[in-house]
């Protein structure tokens, strides 16, 4: 009962092509409080991967994973409400994910701001959040890790 070891082996799944092993995995960590997880059944929902498409499903998990501080899905839920109009709602969405440090966020806020949609004030804050949150997470073994993944995708991706 090891919500992390559930996701974890959801994602071997995937990584094979077994979507519904993959789905059921998701949805037995969730089930035990993984927050992370509920991000990875958002995707199932979007994509039909193991699960029927269902958007409606697709962004409560978004909104679980988001509540939970993951900036990925805060991002995608500033996508799916700009895309239905909502700009407002995007707005904020894309704030909070900057804050979080998330790059994507802060260059849709970016393009926000030169359209005269946020405040000088409020993206200067954001930009301050979001180089705050990137600091914070800057050591030298991450940066040891993420140059081990970069040379795992340039050896077997090209």
């Amino acid at each position: 009962n090891d919500p992390v070891a559930l996701r974890e082996a959801g994602c071997v799944c995937d990584g094979k092509g077994d979507y519904k092993g993959a789905f059921e995995y998701y949805t037995e960590a969730a089930k035990l409080g993984d927050v992370e997880v509920h991000n990875f059944l958002a995707k199932s929902y979007h994509t039909g991967e193991g699960v029927e498409k269902d958007e409606k499903k697709e962004v409560y998990h978004l909104e679980r994973a988001a509540i939970g501080g993951h900036r990925d899905a805060r991002y995608n839920l500033g996508i799916i409400e700009g895309n239905n109009g909502n700009f407002e709602r995007a707005r904020r969405h894309f704030i909070i994910a900057a804050n979080l440090g998330d790059d994507k966020s802060l260059g849709k806020l970016k393009k926000i701001y030169q359209i005269g949609d946020i405040s000088k004030e409020d993206f200067a804050a954001t930009l301050r959040a979001h180089q705050a949150a990137v600091e914070a997470t800057k050591s030298p073994h991450r940066e040891a890790a993420e140059a081990n993944v970069e040379y795992g995708e340039t050896l077997f991706f090209g």
